[in-house]
């Protein structure tokens, strides 16, 4: 399964990061390398759609904290979005859904 990073710069001022695919220990290095490069563009504020991602791992959501921790430390946020199924399961249960403020919507500005 492959894994892709698309994104999108939006009206706000924030960066829309469309992932699909699988998140897992292979691919948690792309997801990091992504966010590092937007941060180092002066990107700060991030939504990130997974609305594309059928499996995310620990290594997955150890990336999301990352990167939150990172968009935080730069005086930006990171924000999840649009997942489905076992991700949206995932996330609840690790309690990440409420510490990155997830919104299911996805169309609301911050």
């Amino acid at each position: 399964m492959t894994f892709t990073v698309a994104h999108a710069q939006r009206d706000g001022g924030e960066v829309r990061l469309r992932l699909a695919g699988e998140l897992d220990l292979s691919t948690a290095p792309d997801l990091a390398t992504a966010i590092d490069g937007l941060l180092a563009d002066g990107q700060v504020n991030l939504l990130v759609d997974l609305a594309g991602l059928t499996f995310c791992d620990s290594t997955g959501i150890a990336a999301f904290v990352r990167g939150d921790n990172a968009c935080t430390a730069a005086g930006g946020w990171l924000r999840l979005t649009g997942a489905t199924g076992r991700v949206e399961r995932v996330l609840r249960m690790t309690g990440l859904a409420e510490v990155l403020r997830y919104d299911p919507a996805s169309q609301a500005h911050h």
